[in-house]
């Protein structure tokens, strides 16, 4: 087809070049009634045709281009092609995490029932749950196109690599997401196994899946602050139970580097529920900061993490992520009720903002090695209809901060993949 197109360009610009050349050797015999001008007739001739064929020479690698382009695409669109791409409807910047929730009866990506690593307390209709709607939906960017997930695209980039996810149960959430995601495409699913041998639970501090057909794992790691928890210091108030040591990562930090992708979390846990009322406070060094405030404890252990990154992980290596804190749905002066809607709210009622989030992007900026945002905040705001709710293993305990499965955390994995495969994040060398 190249080779077809560029010929008839090339015939066109021939056919030119000759009505071009007998239009101008015409004008040219005109001047013969003078005899003195023969030697020089001779020469304009000669320096005419040598001008005519590479003027012919230079048409026809024109006419070679053109054609190639007209049959291929540019590089910057093949990339664009497979990854995250821009509507043709504007040629604003894409911010990925600025859109809105459209219905897409192609949805879900995966049956949990069927996939083995799907959590019985985040499989929403084994529990229970009648309606189907929540699970027909697709995060639209506003000025760009999500690209499906391409499982077998993906299977291929993953081969011989290593993804690990670290965090609260939200990651372990959006683990699970993936491996069910990435098992539609295996066909021999007991190739699929975890590596130890071991059940999901919500208190076990590893867990990691071989695709072994493909040579990769995808790993998670349970730290829910992502810093050390420390004994109680001499001489500390008795109503001090434990610390939180603020300028310590965790110490299975070590399990996390070498890894090809890196995704964080935290957030569920940095709340007084979880700290203050425990008996848990902060510590720097060896001073006990009682009065600090989470927000600023929080930051803190954000820096202490951003500073591990920076010498501890292999950036040539390693493609970074730190997702940001998800958006919950309780309701009342308590937050203790949870109600799950039928369908997305139109508003996000201020639940698209977070602190946490905040704080995580004003740490990343700062980074002198780069850090990709995943800034989920604003887009779980409208999904008020996703989450548990009553349809968990433990029904009288309402939940309305995880996600059913599928679900929201889906699309988070989509998201990350096509940002990977448009930017080359997953060296096939």
């Amino acid at each position: 087809m190249l080779l077809s197109h560029s010929t008839r360009m090339f015939e066109m610009v021939t056919s030119f070049n000759r009505s071009m050349s007998d239009h101008l050797t015409l004008r040219s015999l005109s001047f013969n009634s003078s005899g003195a001008a023969s030697h020089c007739k001779s020469w304009v001739s000669r320096s005419f045709h040598g001008l005519l064929v590479i003027g012919s020479l230079v048409s026809f690698l024109l006419a070679m281009g053109c054609g190639y382009l007209y049959v291929f695409p540019s590089f910057s669109q093949a990339i664009h092609g497979s990854g995250i791409s821009k509507s043709n409807s504007s040629t604003e910047t894409c911010n990925v995490f600025h859109g809105s929730w459209v219905q897409d009866y192609s949805y879900p990506l995966y049956n949990s029932s069927q996939c083995p690593f799907v959590e019985r307390g985040f499989n929403c209709l084994a529990n229970g749950r009648k309606d189907r709607d929540y699970l027909k939906w697709r995060w639209k960017p506003k000025n760009c196109d999500i690209p499906r997930f391409n499982v077998h695209v993906v299977l291929e980039k993953l081969r011989g690599k290593r993804v690990v996810l670290v965090g609260d149960s939200m990651s372990r959430t959006q683990w699970e997401s993936l491996i069910c995601l990435l098992m539609t495409g295996v066909e021999d699913k007991k190739s699929v196994y975890e590596v130890n041998g071991q059940k999901i639970t919500k208190q076990i501090r590893f867990l990691g899946v071989r695709f072994s057909s493909f040579n990769f794992t995808i790993e998670f790691y349970r730290s829910v602050f992502l810093v050390q928890s420390g004994w109680v210091p001499k001489n500390a108030p008795k109503r001090v139970k434990s610390t939180l040591r603020l300028d310590k990562l965790d110490d299975i930090n070590k399990q996390w580097i070498n890894s090809d992708v890196l995704i964080f979390n935290t957030g569920q846990w940095w709340n007084p529920g979880k700290i203050f009322s425990m008996g848990c406070y902060f510590q720097v060094g060896k001073s006990l900061k009682l009065g600090m405030s989470i927000n600023n404890a929080f930051r803190v252990a954000l820096n202490t993490w951003a500073s591990w990154v920076e010498t501890m992980v292999n950036m040539n290596r390693t493609q970074v992520f730190f997702r940001t804190f998800e958006a919950s749905h309780w309701s009342g002066q308590s937050h203790r009720f949870c109600k799950v809607t039928r369908r997305p709210m139109l508003r996000t009622r201020g639940k698209d903002r977070s602190p946490f989030s905040a704080i995580i992007s004003e740490v990343v900026r700062k980074m002198k090695v780069p850090v990709t945002v995943l800034h989920v905040t604003p887009m779980g705001a409208y999904r008020s209809d996703a989450h548990i709710g009553t349809w968990s293993d433990t029904p009288s305990v309402p939940d309305c901060s995880h996600w059913c499965l599928p679900g929201v955390p889906d699309m988070w994995n989509e998201i990350i993949f096509s940002y990977l495969l448009a930017g080359g994040g997953l060296s096939l060398q």
